[in-house]
């Protein structure tokens, strides 16, 4: 028995659709030709594998098993196809796509990136966005590996695997003059202009539940998704940030900002989320473990 891909490719198609009709559109073919297909693959594999019914097609249990096996086939063929094109034509060169969290600290994802960016040979690009968005690229094969500050939840159709690589408490960090002030936090902090992560936040959620126990209100003047932007308000020195200290680690070297209290209590976590592949990139693997907590 001979199995043609494409017969796959158009059989899984039509099985997300569960209509001929609606697959030849997305596959811009006429419907005969794809019903032809259809029926050449039934004719190859020598089992029916939809029932017609009146809202359209049903699998069959041979096209459910049959559809387990042409999933599999196809995802080895995209991560086939995913590879070769990580390699430049005639050269050992890699390319090593990188999503990443918009909320992530940029000192956190070049600490990460460090071995592969001063390796020759390889090509680094990083992409921007929301966890739920930079997933759907990574289960495309867009992107090799995302960087989150949130584990990715698994499912039976996205089993995505989330490492911890580092775990730090925040701390409150201003302008020195904020160092002088001799707060004592929460107790000390009703009424005190506060530069804040936005609520989606789980640093700022633990924030809030310590100042609400402590029967204290800060006063909010900004509320920030992005961590290079709360960098910079700090900077401005009307109010204290609430940061991992990896975000502001060049402006406390450089005594621009003091990190004024620790918060044990409240933990910033940084993870990188992978799938499961059979032909991963071999930099992320290398980068994780060089990162990854035990």
């Amino acid at each position: 028995m001979f199995l043609n891909y494409h017969h796959l490719r158009y059989f899984r198609i039509i099985a997300r659709e569960l209509s001929v009709t609606r697959a030849a559109e997305r596959l811009n073919l006429s419907v005969p030709a794809l019903s032809i297909q259809l029926k050449q693959l039934e004719e190859s594999l020598g089992q029916k594998l939809f029932d017609r019914e009146r809202g359209g097609l049903r699998l069959t249990e041979a096209g459910r098993l049959a559809l387990e096996y042409a999933e599999t086939i196809g995802r080895a063929g995209e991560e086939l196809v995913d590879v070769m094109r990580n390699r430049a034509p005639g050269a050992a060169r890699l390319i090593l796509r990188i999503g990443a969290v918009a909320t992530l600290s940029r000192n956190f994802q070049v600490d990460f990136l460090k071995p592969a960016l001063h390796r020759s040979g390889v090509e680094v690009v990083i992409r921007s966005g929301a966890q739920r968005d930079l997933l759907v690229a990574l289960h495309a094969h867009e992107i090799d590996v995302v960087l989150s500050n949130s584990p990715a939840r698994r499912d039976t159709e996205t089993p995505w695997h989330s490492h911890l690589l580092a775990e730090q408490p925040v701390a409150l960090v201003g302008v020195p003059v904020w160092k002088k002030k001799r707060l004592t936090f929460p107790r000390d902090f009703h009424d005190v202009p506060m530069i804040l992560p936005s609520m989606e936040s789980t640093t700022r959620a633990g924030f809030d539940r310590l100042t609400a126990a402590a029967g204290v209100r800060p006063r909010i003047l900004a509320e920030v998704d992005d961590m290079a932007m709360l960098r910079l308000l700090a900077r401005e020195g009307e109010g204290l940030a609430l940061v991992p200290p990896v975000v502001v680690r060049d402006e406390i070297e450089d005594g621009m900002l003091v990190a004024t209290h620790r918060i044990p209590q409240v933990s910033e976590t940084f993870y990188a989320i992978t799938p499961s592949r059979r032909f991963p990139n071999p930099l992320v693997g290398e980068l994780v473990s060089r990162m990854a907590k035990t």
